[in-house]
């Protein structure tokens, strides 16, 4: 599957994933950051965003995406960060495929199974008839009746767009995410470790981290160190300066 990706900069490769129901677009400002050390490329995972839309979805496949996305592109050992979904994309492709990358960056999100959580989400997201909305407004409306946090919405409301034909219509594959919904729960799908360079970046706020998983990262990435930021799970997009100063300092250590 080739992936819709943003590429800025110049320096070593530096892969950025975002999370579940997100897109690039979410990191453009840090893209700008990190662009002036890296060339950074903003991948969009499948089922998301810009990239190709499909049936079946579940970490094994979103790790070999970006394994032939690494290779399509000719990178050597680019550095990664993966933000939840994204983070555990990046984890299963560093433990399955150790050699093909050089740092590796987690944020908020642990290599274990977590329950379903996005139920709410999902049922606010099917709740608007994308064929009779007249205006991204009143998707808020009925996004709110499920979702009341402002910000989220305004987060889930971003894969909203309009076609050339002035009909809306949805970024993410909405019915693959809800049938696999489950499989984005998971833990690692590969066994092994990566014995790596490697940081964990927690949110002090966000409920992803709990206390023990230490001793699992650990387990899986014995290189690894963990940091928190006073933030909730959006880590990157509610202290961006702190991240970012976290993401430079580890990246430029030898």
């Amino acid at each position: 599957m080739k992936l819709f990706y943003r590429q800025s900069g110049a320096g070593k490769p530096l892969i950025i994933l975002h999370g579940l129901f997100g897109s690039s677009d979410n990191w453009f400002s840090l893209a700008k950051v990190f662009a002036e050390k890296y060339t950074v490329y903003l991948v969009d995972q499948r089922n998301h965003g810009q990239s190709p839309q499909s049936d079946d979805f579940n970490y094994k496949l979103l790790a070999d995406d970006l394994y032939s996305f690494i290779k399509e592109h000719k990178l050597d050992k680019p550095d990664i960060i993966g933000h939840s979904m994204g983070g555990k994309t990046a984890m299963n492709f560093a433990v399955k495929y150790p050699d093909q990358l050089g740092k590796l960056i987690i944020v908020d999100i642990v290599p274990k199974a977590y329950p379903v959580h996005h139920d709410h989400i999902l049922d606010g997201l099917h709740d608007i008839d994308i064929d009779a909305l007249t205006s991204r407004s009143e998707a808020d409306t009925l996004l709110s009746k499920q979702v009341p946090e402002p910000e989220v919405r305004q987060f889930l409301l971003k894969n909203l767009y309009r076609t050339s034909e002035g009909k809306f219509q949805w970024r993410i594959n909405l019915q693959a995410i809800d049938n696999h919904i489950e499989e984005m729960g998971d833990g690692m799908q590969y066994p092994g470790t990566f014995e790596g360079p490697t940081l964990f970046i927690n949110g002090a706020r966000s409920t992803y981290f709990k206390s023990g998983d230490e001793s699992l990262i650990i387990s899986l990435f014995p290189s690894a160190k963990i940091i928190t930021l006073n933030t909730g799970h959006w880590v990157q997009a509610e202290n961006p300066e702190e991240f970012a100063k976290a993401v430079f300092s580890f990246l430029s250590t030898e």
